[in-house]
């Protein structure tokens, strides 16, 4: 039994996704998430900075002991997954993989879309996945840098929220996809407005629920699972305004109350 937290990392909020699936799946682990959101979106950046400020998050959650971390940001998982694997003593995951696989298993008709940030999109990283465990599978991609500010903002119940995503998602009514992967954390929020732009025939991968059934299965894999009995000390900590995301969190967790916490940039 391994009873140190699990460290999750994201440009903002999107990754409390993932963590609202541990809540759900893992209950006996305890949480550490960062969310830099007075750097959101991280989409139009450098990769360069990309992996700086993902390093910066890592380096804050290495100093509290954490056992494993997950990279719960498709941009810093396109950009920085392979670089901190090769850097970091302890299991690192990303939610490009898990997703993918989750697209393969429910495809009929062997043509997925993707839709994701700029730099996510750019990497071709899901198509690579994709293709290398199936080369037949036709993958369609589309940015939509307008989701995540969408979601920063904590406008994702809004009538403009419905006018964006319906405009966004546009080029892919012309599409044949049977499956459209939800490539950054920050869209399950959006995931009914996607839902009902798209149609109800449309398979949704909400690449967090994949990452977090394979953070079960590495979980037991390296025995570093928490014991039942353990208090649960869940942590979040946010770069910008802890009002607005209290608000976001508690609203998406379902949460009455989340210990959290403003950061400096220059202390990370």
């Amino acid at each position: 039994m391994d009873n140190r937290p699990i460290g999750f990392l994201d440009s903002g909020v999107g990754g409390l996704t993932v963590v609202r699936e541990v809540f759900k799946q893992l209950p006996n682990e305890t949480v550490l998430f960062i969310g830099d959101s007075a750097r959101a979106p991280y989409g139009p950046r450098p990769k360069s900075q990309i992996i700086e400020f993902t390093k910066q998050l890592v380096n804050f959650l290495l100093k509290q002991d954490i056992k494993m971390l997950v990279i719960a940001c498709n941009t810093a998982t396109a950009a920085a997954l392979d670089i901190l694997k090769e850097e970091l003593m302890i299991p690192v995951i990303g939610v490009i993989l898990p997703g993918s696989r989750a697209a393969i298993k429910a495809t009929q008709n062997g043509h997925i879309s993707v839709i994701g940030t700029a730099v996510t999109i750019e990497s071709h990283r899901y198509t690579q996945a994709i293709q290398a465990k199936d080369s037949q599978i036709l993958v369609s991609e589309l940015a939509c840098p307008r989701f995540a500010p969408l979601v920063e903002s904590g406008g994702y119940h809004t009538p403009v929220a419905k006018k964006i995503v319906a405009e966004s998602l546009r080029p892919l009514k012309f599409t044949k996809q049977d499956v459209l992967i939800l490539g950054c954390t920050h869209y399950p929020l959006l995931r009914s407005i996607i839902q009902n732009v798209m149609g109800d025939n449309i398979t949704l991968i909400d690449s967090g629920i994949e990452t977090v059934a394979e953070l079960s299965v590495l979980l037991d894999y390296f025995n570093m699972s928490a014991s039942q009995s353990t208090p649960k000390d869940h942590r979040f900590y946010t770069t910008a305004s802890v009002k607005l995301f209290g608000e976001i969190a508690m609203d998406w967790m379902n949460q009455k109350s989340l210990s959290i916490e403003h950061v400096e940039l220059k202390d990370l």
